[in-house]
């Protein structure tokens, strides 16, 4: 029987792995966050409805593995081979055409595709537990934080 695996088990793993990757978000300087987040959950849903889910069920071929030949000093046998089925495994059809859609809508809005990696633990630690609410000019030198309760931080090292 196969037990069901528990997500908090996996949770703070997902959290620490998620942490470590660099911070992906539209950007526009000057936007308050929250017209960025409205701007991007339009966007988004335009794109659903515009290229909406298309799963399709697809399978990968299945393998061949042949026999063995093994011989026990005067006599040699053949083991028969066997087939391994492919896996079946679901498609959605649309979703690169939903993802283009999404991003051209945001470039409509003048927003671009930015992202920005993480600050290291000692500009971190000197930038506080504040949150960004308003996106603010980034250069080469800036980098995020990302806030256990999923706003963020963009700093500017000084």
């Amino acid at each position: 029987m196969i037990k069901p695996i528990r997500i908090s088990v996996f949770l703070p793993l997902f959290l620490s792995v998620a942490s470590c990757t660099p911070l992906t978000l539209y950007y526009k300087p000057g936007v308050e966050v929250s017209r960025m987040q409205t701007d991007t959950l339009t966007c988004e849903t335009q794109a659903l409805r515009d290229a909406p889910i298309a799963n399709e069920i697809r399978q990968s071929p299945p393998m061949y593995y042949p026999g063995e030949r093994y011989c026990n000093g005067t006599d040699c046998y053949r083991r028969p081979g066997y087939w391994v089925p492919g896996d079946i495994y679901t498609v959605d059809v649309n979703s690169s055409l939903r993802q283009r859609i999404k991003q051209n809508c945001m470039a409509q809005k003048n927003y671009q595709l930015v992202k920005l990696p993480n600050c290291t633990s000692s500009i971190a630690s000197a930038a506080g537990t504040a949150r960004t609410t308003r996106l603010p000019e980034l250069s080469e030198n800036s980098c995020a934080i990302k806030n256990k309760d999923g706003s963020f931080q963009i700093v500017e090292p000084g």
